[in-house]
């Protein structure tokens, strides 16, 4: 493909990313960026579906609940499938809709701009910018008249930021393959390595009283504090066992802990009668998400006194586990080859955060990496960017992959 020709497509693709970042599509409500990126990659694939969510997903075992009294008959998710003839094998490519809420200071962060070769706005690298380059990708597929051998199939989904909703709703939607990617910010390196992640919320019980008959209260505020810390000493514990695991040690801290919020009491002079704590802890694949919640509810009863023990209930909306795949997986070398042919130098790494590739790993046992462009450090912030470059690059790199993974002989899923 000629330079002028691609930088069209380019130009092209980031104009539909500031389009797409100018919908405040927050957990919940992505219908409308859903409905508008239809049409957009209507004329791009062989076929483009508007998937119905349903209530039901709330009674799924892994459905993760952090946003109360969320709904979703008549919501969807966008599934785009290039039909393959069979003879290659497939792939699933995975990015989301939804962004995070703005900080109050954080102004106009659905108004994009570009500046110093970036797209600036929220979601322009979590991860409206990984649809830009799939929409590029596709682009590029249907200029380059590429022969489909295997499935090519796309899965953009909701919710991922409040535990992964939409892809859970996708994986059990019956699509199979024989690797999947999912696009997040990775500067372009491979995260082969990606750590797990629970967010819960303890309740804690205590009695009200007057300050002056303190003697004779419960301090539910007192009991949610005893509580962090025996989580923090915890965490410790944790990530002293979690040392030695390779792409991880790199970091001091790859799992961290976070107390997010914390609420109790209504007057300065009156024992709280409840408290609520909620929070996220980081967990690395040599432990699963059973293991840990048991652990951390086990720590509370081990270690707090005789008020604690009897008056805390621990539950958990998130829960995501961590995976590993060897970085000599066909998947991370037929990808690396693709960013060398890029002169890009590739690098495998591992994420310190949670994502949706667990489910495909984890639930559905298929091959996954996370790749995508600009760096996931400015994501949830005020100065969120995806530099233009990146974008152009991350699709040009996943056209060298498919050319090479599409022509291949099917080995893993037969049945996809």
């Amino acid at each position: 493909m000629e330079d002028n020709q691609f930088n069209d497509l380019l130009n092209d693709s980031i104009d539909f990313l500031e389009q797409i970042i100018t919908f405040p599509s927050l957990g919940g409500e992505e219908e409308e960026v859903i409905q508008f990126m239809y049409k957009k990659f209507l004329p791009l694939a062989d076929e483009v579906e508007l998937v119905p969510l349903s209530d039901e997903l709330l009674n799924d075992p892994e459905y993760s609940s952090p946003i109360p009294n969320i709904k979703y008959d008549g919501r969807h998710y966008l599934r785009i499938r290039l039909k393959g003839n069979g003879s290659g094998k497939s792939v699933i490519f995975n990015a989301h809709a939804d962004v995070v809420p703005p900080s109050a200071k954080d102004k106009d962060q659905f108004s994009p701009y570009r500046q110093n070769g970036a797209v600036y706005g929220r979601g322009a690298s979590d991860d409206k910018g990984q649809i830009a380059v799939l929409y590029l990708l596709l682009k590029i597929i249907k200029e380059e008249k590429l022969a489909i051998n295997g499935d090519i199939i796309f899965h953009i989904v909701v919710e991922e930021e409040n535990g992964g909703n939409g892809t859970l709703a996708a994986i059990r939607g019956g699509d199979k393959a024989d690797a999947v990617v999912v696009l997040e910010a990775s500067n372009l390196n491979i995260f082969t390595s990606v750590r797990g992640a629970l967010w819960f919320k303890a309740n804690f019980s205590g009695k009200s009283g007057h300050s002056g008959f303190s003697g004779k209260n419960i301090s539910a505020l007192k009991l949610a504090v005893q509580a962090m810390q025996i989580l923090e000493n915890y965490h410790g514990k944790l990530l002293a066992e979690s040392k030695g695991i390779p792409l991880f040690d790199e970091f001091d801290n790859p799992m961290p802990i976070t107390f997010g919020k914390l609420q109790a009491g209504n007057w300065p002079a009156a024992t709280p009668n409840k408290a609520v704590l909620e929070g996220v802890l980081g967990f690395l694949p040599n432990k699963n998400r059973f293991e840990v919640m048991e652990e951390m509810e086990e720590a509370i009863l081990q270690n707090g006194d005789e008020d604690l023990r009897e008056n805390f209930n621990l539950e958990f909306t998130y829960r995501h586990d961590g995976f590993i795949l060897d970085t000599n997986h066909p998947l991370v070398t037929t990808l690396s080859d693709a960013i060398s042919q890029e002169g890009i130098e590739p690098v495998n790494k591992a994420m310190v955060a949670s994502c949706d590739g667990w489910f495909y790993s984890k639930l559905l046992n298929i091959p996954t990496v996370v790749f995508g462009a600009g760096n996931l450090k400015t994501a949830h912030t005020s100065d969120e960017h995806i530099p233009i470059k990146e974008v152009g690059q991350a699709a040009k790199i996943l056209f060298g992959f498919l050319k090479q993974w599409n022509d291949s002989t099917i080995s893993t899923t037969e049945s996809s």
